[in-house]
């Protein structure tokens, strides 16, 4: 049992230090929480260990990339393997095309795709890809949705956007959003007006097909079917933003778990292995638009880099070859725990919400069903930070924000389980009697 994240003299003393060279102490806004958030000094299978030599059963998983944990061995030494030859080039590798080739195989709408360094490098040009492709002006996004922290995207955004200050980032000019048409999640009545007002000047929608950014919110049935028909019949260009889901809700990412095609997709997180590397790809007819076949311009450094490369193909390898193994283990024990928290969370008379899917989990504070950014806000954010920094006492990390998703690994076993669920207990029970002193 870990006593007290106020415990944490060592990431006392380096977030000291941290806030005098980095805003706020870190170097991504949801790594933030109070008093202070434990540094890391490693991380093996399913358990990070801090700095003052602490350890807990991991559910942030980088946010989402880990699909097989920390350290995985398989990776790790492709990795190695790769370091002696070389970590950048600035001209082509087999291996890039070898990688390239079984994402093509992997992701039913991947005819072409390009290889970037970041999910948000991947929406930003995929969006411009869209407008060159299409000669529109007008995207649509979703509220709650995350897109990455370009200035067409950062509108009513979800992630650390909903949890700190405003929705709109300040340092975005009107201009610059004002082609942005931001609709509710789940909502096809307010789609249908929309597409069919200004249908003639959009170029795309973009949307996370599952959201994980607002916390995880599912769309309603039929939803994605009737948003892929609509964009087909006007011309559109649909982007599922696969950051998060690709390869996790399946090997084909949500595009196969729905049997939905899009025209593009944008993937991150899992795709890198570990390692920075992201890609926007789809129709040939659209990524043949792109620099240098086309007079779309996109470009990067490190776009490919070998270190990356080796990581990802390794990971979508292994994930191919095991698959029938390592979903069905994922989904069971993802259940397992939903199930647990449900449960407890009403043994214990709190009114909360469960959502869950593949590998994927998150409890909101709330009495009501959360279906889009709206509903998840009303959650009770302060119930939450008492569950969160219950459940760091108790030996568990997820990730601080009520607006975040927790992420099951291959590396979390029934032993592990066992302890979360009764960390759930604990620290749904401290929720409980807080609660009842207000």
């Amino acid at each position: 049992m870990v006593e007290s994240a106020l415990g944490n003299t060592r990431s006392y003393e380096l977030f000291e230090r941290a806030k005098k060279v980095l805003p706020g102490g870190v170097n991504s806004p949801v790594r933030a929480f109070e008093p202070y958030p434990f540094f890391v000094d490693r991380a093996n299978g399913s358990r990070i260990y801090n700095v003052d030599g602490e350890s807990y059963i991991d559910y942030c998983m980088a946010y989402g990339p880990l699909i097989l944990g920390h350290s995985f061995k398989e990776v790790l030494d492709a990795v190695r393997e790769q370091l002696v030859k070389g970590t950048l080039y600035g001209a082509p590798t087999e291996l890039e095309v070898d990688f390239s080739e079984l994402i093509t195989k992997l992701v039913p709408c991947m005819e072409m795709l390009r290889l970037v360094n970041s999910g948000t490098e991947a929406t930003m040009h995929a969006i411009r890809l869209a407008r060159g492709f299409t000669r529109r002006k007008k995207i649509i996004k979703f509220e709650g949705c995350f897109h990455g922290s370009h200035d067409y995207v950062l509108v009513k955004a979800g992630s650390g956007a909903t949890s700190f200050g405003t929705p709109n980032s300040l340092g975005i000019p009107e201009e610059t959003t004002q082609n942005t048409i931001v609709l509710p999640y789940n909502n096809l009545q307010v789609f249908k007006e929309v597409i069919k007002r200004e249908g003639h000047d959009i170029a795309a929608v973009i949307i996370e097909p599952v959201i994980g950014n607002a916390g995880l919110i599912l769309p309603k049935d039929n939803y994605l079917n009737q948003i892929r028909k609509l964009t087909k019949d006007h011309g559109i260009v649909l982007i599922f933003d696969e950051i998060i889901t690709g390869f996790r809700l399946a090997l084909g990412g949500a595009q196969e778990y729905y049997n939905i095609k899009p025209d593009m997709t944008t993937l991150g997180k899992i795709l890198g292995g570990g390692f920075p590397i992201a890609a926007f790809g789809g129709k040939r007819e659209i990524m043949q638009h792109l620099s240098p076949s086309g007079k779309v311009y996109q470009a990067g450094t490190f776009s490919g880099n070998p270190i990356s490369v080796t990581a990802g193909y390794s990971t979508l390898q292994i994930l191919s070859e095991r698959q029938g193994k390592i979903y069905p283990k994922l989904e069971k024990n993802c259940e397992e725990l939903k199930k647990a928290l449900a449960d407890l969370a009403s043994d214990h008379h709190i009114e909360a919400q469960v959502s869950s899917i593949a590998s994927m989990f998150q409890i909101f504070f709330s009495p009501c069903p959360v279906i889009d950014y709206t509903s998840a806000k009303l959650s009770d954010t302060q119930k939450f930070y008492v569950y969160f920094q219950e459940l760091l006492k108790h030996g568990i990390f997820i990730p601080p924000s009520q607006f975040e998703t927790c992420f099951l690994s291959i590396a979390h076993n029934e032993e592990d389980l066992e302890g979360t669920i009764n960390a759930f207990d604990r620290a749904l029970h401290t929720v409980s009697i807080k609660s009842r002193s207000v």
